[in-house]
């Protein structure tokens, strides 16, 4: 059964899956489905917090205590 999501709700879905690796943004997109399809209502905090809590597990930050190259501030 498909997912139905405002489009305000998709559009924060896929906000969340930009700042993700290509590569990794498939699995992102089908594990906010699946956790969606276990709640009884959909909503935009329902949304929110589904794709905060997934994104955690997908994005890997980056190490900013190594400077790569020259800098102003290094």
């Amino acid at each position: 059964m498909p997912l139905r999501l405002s489009d305000d709700e998709l559009t924060a879905v896929m906000a969340a899956a930009r700042p993700l690796p290509v590569e990794r943004r498939e699995a992102f997109l089908q594990e906010v489905a699946a956790e969606l399809r276990h709640c009884n209502e959909i909503g935009p905090w329902v949304v929110h917090r589904v794709c905060a809590e997934t994104q955690r597990r997908f994005f890997d930050p980056p190490d900013l205590g190594r400077a790569s190259g020259s800098g102003k501030y290094r």
